[in-house]
Order: structure tokens, then sequence, then C-alpha cells
């Protein structure tokens, strides 16, 4: 949603005439499909008020839409075909200044309680004590993944979007690819992907199967596929933030368009002037500063497929974004990870440490956590070795 953002500022910054086209387009898109999120307040018209900073829940879902559904495989046929689980779940926090962005990653299996929730349709829907997170949005969509994120994390949630593997694809195609490392061979026979070791640009399909791919690295856990997802997201960040894509009017037009067209959000967020704030808020923000995290677990003694919250490192966590913190990942990457970290050998284009910090400013979080900056190379950990 941040690059979204940044591409819609450009794009209603370009000239009037397409301002207002965007404008007209997302207030009649996107305001009409737009949902409360339960328990919140009137938010202050300017984002520099809210103290703290501000969250926004972005959640991968995976309706099998009709012009992709054949991609699915098994997933789009059968009895399940109808549901739609939130199998990315992300909590995007941006800082006050200096500004710093942290995106951390749920897995989808993690067992947690599902709250009492109110679909679009003003249904309440009974509170579960413990069900996997990626349910939520089948219980009572996205208003529910983010009233769950909220009262895991206990963090605000000021606002949420949902969008659709497909609505990925578009964006991944929009920009003429993504490109991805690949420190050893991915052979997955559940997605059918089949890539070989090195460099790859993604687009179409091959992107929607490295993204879905679980059993091609690490582990074949849906932790390891957190790692390669967090490596995509990666380096869609530096193509999005890039000089190529950014001074790039027409396509920043698609960009814009792609979001209006897959987009679910919050009614706090179905307003453009806010997402230009957003976009505006967080475009100059160095890549050593925008951190993906896993959020950290351990094994659910109940289930050996399954994972339950590690409180105690999370807490330490949460504490540290409070703050403000530099965040430095201590965890070191094992063949058991979806990814290996490559430290860059020059320093990444737009990558400028905060000139300001002090020693007193930087967190190491506990091992347990996995992650990188975007100022990292990681390459996926695949499992043909």
């Amino acid at each position: 949603m941040k690059f979204l953002a940044i591409g819609l500022a450009v794009v209603l910054v370009s000239g009037f005439g397409v301002g207002a086209y965007i404008l007209y387009d997302f207030s009649s898109t996107v305001s009409a499909n737009a949902v409360d999120l339960e328990g919140q307040e009137q938010l202050p018209p300017d984002i520099g008020e809210y103290k703290g900073g501000f969250n926004l829940v972005l959640t991968g879902v995976d309706t099998c839409e009709e012009k992709y559904k054949d991609l699915f495989g098994d997933r789009c046929t059968g009895r399940d075909a109808g549901g739609t689980l939130n199998d990315v779940n992300l909590l995007v926090h941006v800082s006050q200044e200096p500004r710093r962005i942290t995106v951390v990653s749920f897995p989808r299996d993690l067992m947690i309680p599902i709250p009492e929730c109110t679909d679009e349709d003003g249904n309440v829907h009974s509170g579960m004590s413990k069900q996997p997170l990626n349910v939520a949005y089948t219980d009572a969509g996205l208003n529910c993944v983010a009233k769950t994120i909220g009262q895991l994390t206990g963090q605000e949630i000021q606002f949420a979007a949902s969008v659709t593997f497909g609505g990925v694809i578009e964006i991944t195609n929009a920009i003429g690819g993504v490109e991805v490392c690949l420190a050893n061979p991915i052979k997955d026979r559940y997605t059918g992907l089949d890539m070989e070791a090195g460099q790859h640009y993604l687009q179409g399909l091959q992107a929607l199967q490295f993204l879905r791919t679980r059993h091609g690295v690490g582990d074949g856990s849906d932790l390891g596929r957190i790692g390669n997802q967090q490596q995509y997201m990666s380096s869609l960040a530096r193509a999005l933030i890039s000089g190529e894509t950014l001074g790039n009017v027409p396509v920043m037009l698609k960009l814009a368009n792609i979001g209006l067209n897959n987009l679910e959000t919050s009614t706090s967020l179905a307003d453009p002037m806010k997402i230009v704030q957003i976009a505006l808020a967080v475009k100059s923000v160095p890549f050593e500063d925008i951190v993906f995290l896993q959020y950290p677990t351990v094994g659910d003694s109940a289930d050996p497929n399954k994972v339950v919250p590690n409180q105690q490192a999370a807490n330490v966590m949460w504490d540290a974004i409070e703050a403000n913190a530099q965040l430095q990942i201590t965890h070191q990457n094992t063949s058991n990870d979806g990814v290996v970290v490559q430290e860059p050998t020059a320093p990444v284009d737009g990558a400028t440490p905060d000139p300001n910090a002090t020693p007193s400013d930087v967190v190491a979080l506990p091992d347990s956590i996995k992650g990188n900056s975007a100022a990292q190379q990681t390459c996926s950990n695949g499992n043909v070795r």
C-alpha cells in the first residue's frame, strides 16, 4: 500500500486533469467498498498528529478471481473454492520523525484467539479461543483481520487494506517485473515453480508461484515462505522507489488504476488526500530504515504443523518499535530459513544511514526474530542443493 500510495501521490501532483480523474475514480470505486474498523474513533485529519506514528494492516487474500483461478490448481476447485483466506498478513508501522518503516509478517498458521467481529453486512460473528490467523477474513472480512492483529499486538490500527494475488501480479507486470535472487535452485511440484540459481525477473504466473511456494524453500514451512515473500517485497520496494519508476508518470498512472481496481480498504483509508499524506510521509525513508520482520513464534504443543506467539520476544520488538529505535537483526539464517542474507558490497542507491543515529538509538532484537532491511540483498534458499 505504501508503494501504491507513492505512485498515486506522483500522479496526483503531475497535473490537474490526471489528478481530477484519479480523485473521481477513487471516490467512486474504493469508497463504495470501504470497510469500517470496529472501535475506531475519529482520526485527526493530519497524520502528523498521530502520536507515535501510525499502523496499516495489509493482507493478501487468495480469492479465486475469474482471471487467475486456473493458476491456483486445487485451491480453486472443489468444496473450498468459494472461501477466501488471508494468507499474507502484514502490519506496517510508520513512526514519527525520524520516519522509519517496520513491516511485521504474521504466519498464516499462527494459532491465536479470533475476537468477536462484525462483517461488512453488520452481522456479528462470535469470538473463537484458538484458530489459525488466516481464518479471520473468512470469518468476518477485512475488519476482522485488523481487529485480530490489533488485539494480538496491542497496536492501534488506523488503516487497513486487502489485495488479491491477482492484484500483486498486475502490479508486478506494470513495473516490468521484480528481480529476485536464488542461492539454490527451486523445484516445487505443488506450485509448478522450477527455477535455476541466480538472478531472475518475475512476472505473471511465475511471480504468483514464487510468492506461494512453501515446499520450494528452506524447511518447507510457512515461516520459510515468509522470508521468501519478504525478499520479493524488498525488491519491489527498491524498484518502485527508483527514479525510473517514480519518474514515469504513465507507469504511476497504471499503478494507481491497478490499486483502485484491486484494493479493499478501511473507511479511514478511502480518502485520496490521506493516501497522499502517507506517501509524502514515507517517500524519503532510507532503505536501512525499511525493515521486514517475522513475528516471533514457537511450536504449538497441540499441533506440530502450527505455531503460537513467542510473547517475550514480541514484547521486546514492540517496545523497540514504540521507541522508534533503529532495529538490529541478530538472527543468523540457517538451511531451514527461506532466504540467505548477503550484505551488499556497495551501498544501495538511496540507502543512506541516519547521520544523527547514536548507539542508544539501536536496539538488538532477540535472535528468535528473523528479518532484513531493504538495504540488504537476500536470496531464496531453494530446496535443490
